[in-house]
Parts: structure tokens; sequence; C-alpha cells
């Protein structure tokens, strides 16, 4: 728990008392870990990193790095680029950004930021729109033609509704195994819940294989270079809403 307001620009004021709330909420949830062991077996407490310059939390850090460290699973930030402020004796630990995220193009970037842990929420709000992401990391190569690849199907056109080709011809969800392009158009147009559920399935599939993408590259150590050309081979923005969501 930080002392930080989202979307919220902290006043001059605020700015020096957010440092020394956050230690004193992060020493309550020790303490509190402290007294209940069965708590402090399955629980894993992660610390924030406050979106504020390294300076103004000086204090704040100190004390993490030196007093807390014992107890912290893992670090918060609510600015990706705030990992530049994480005390180099806690920088092994796990890094969970609670970031809007608006695609892949933005999950690569908090991931050569040092981000491990994201909040993808543009899943659900593309399977709302009636979208199936087709995007695949390391990227494919570019169509002749020189355009960049899309990042996801728009589902609504009616040129759906007589094709019986899977969402993504190489995909081996349920959605693409069991189903057609024309029979989710047909739910979609029907406002059957399926439609939605089939395509959140798919859509979840998909970044299941980036991620897995990711971590062979790191692997491989050709993240850099794998990010590159995702880069150039992807259009950065989904495809426009056309359709209405379930809700």
């Amino acid at each position: 728990m930080a002392d930080y307001e989202h979307l919220k620009r902290p006043g001059v004021k605020r700015l020096e008392k957010m440092g020394d709330r956050s230690l004193d909420w992060t020493r309550a949830m020790v303490a509190g870990l402290r007294d209940d062991p069965d708590m402090s077996v399955d629980t894993a407490l992660f610390a924030p990193v406050l979106p504020i310059e390294a300076e103004q939390q000086s204090y704040y850090l100190d004390a993490l790095e030196e007093e807390l460290i014992n107890y912290v699973s893992g670090l918060v930030v609510y600015n990706a680029a705030s990992v530049d402020a994480i005390p180099a004796k806690m920088s092994h630990l796990p890094r969970l950004a609670m970031t809007t995220t608006y695609g892949p193009h933005d999950l690569l970037d908090q991931i050569a930021l040092g981000i491990d842990v994201f909040l993808p929420s543009f899943v659900g709000e593309v399977t709302d729109a009636g979208l199936a992401l087709t995007f695949a990391f390391p990227s494919p190569e570019r169509p002749l033609s020189g355009q960049r690849l899309v990042l996801g199907i728009n589902m609504w056109p009616e040129t759906h509704a007589s094709d019986l080709s899977p969402l993504v011809k190489s995909c081996t969800c349920y959605t693409c195994r069991e189903h057609h392009r024309a029979y989710i158009r047909h739910l979609l147009d029907a406002k059957e819940m399926l439609a939605w559920v089939l395509l959140q399935i798919h859509n979840h599939h998909i970044l299941d294989v980036f991620f897995h993408g990711v971590r062979n590259s790191m692997s491989r150590g050709t993240f850099e270079h794998d990010r590159e050309v995702f880069v150039k081979s992807y259009e950065r923005e989904l495809p426009a809403r056309t359709g209405q969501g379930p809700r």
C-alpha cells in the first residue's frame, strides 16, 4: 500500500509526506505478518516504489533496503520508469507494474525496463470489442508489401459470416481448434455471450504464447533484437472498435 493517488499529480507538501506514510504502512504490514505465523507463510508482501524522484523517497527506500528487505517478496511500481529508483540490494526482487497497458508494445516496453508482472487489461477490452488477437513474439516476417501486420481482427464485419477458417490458422487454443470465424461472427451478431467467452479463451491463449516467446527470447539473449523486429513488424494500435460489447 502506497500513499499515492492514481492519475493525480501530488503537490509539494504531499511529496514530502508520501515516503513517510508509505514506510509507516509497510512497517505496519510487516508487523502484522510477524504477529500471525500462519499468514506470514502464505502471504507475499510487495512493497511500493513511489512514482516520484528517488531523492524524494530516499529515506523510505533506505529503510526498505536496510530494515525490511527480509520481509519483502517483491516491489510494486506505479510508473515503469520508477525501476531506476530501486536500491541495488533489492534489484533481484520481482517487480509488479500497476500501470495501464494498451497492447503488446507497452508490455515489451515495460519488460525492457525490468518489469516482471503486468496488468494487461487490454485483453478484456479487446474481447469486449469483438476483436481476436493475432500477434506473436518473436514476430513473423513482414509481408512483401511492406505493410505492418495488424495486432488483431475485428470479427464484426459481414466478411466473416461465411469464413470457415479459424481465428488464427496456427493457433492451438480451444476456440481455434473447435470453431471457425463464421460461427464466432454469428454468435456476435446474435448477441450470444458465448461469442465473448470464445474470444476471451483465444485472446488469453495468444497472450500466454506471447509471454512464452518472450521468455525463450531472453533465454537466447535475443530479446532486444526480437523486440526491435516486433516494433517494425506490427502496428502500434489495435483495430478500431465497431460493435457493441456484451455489457
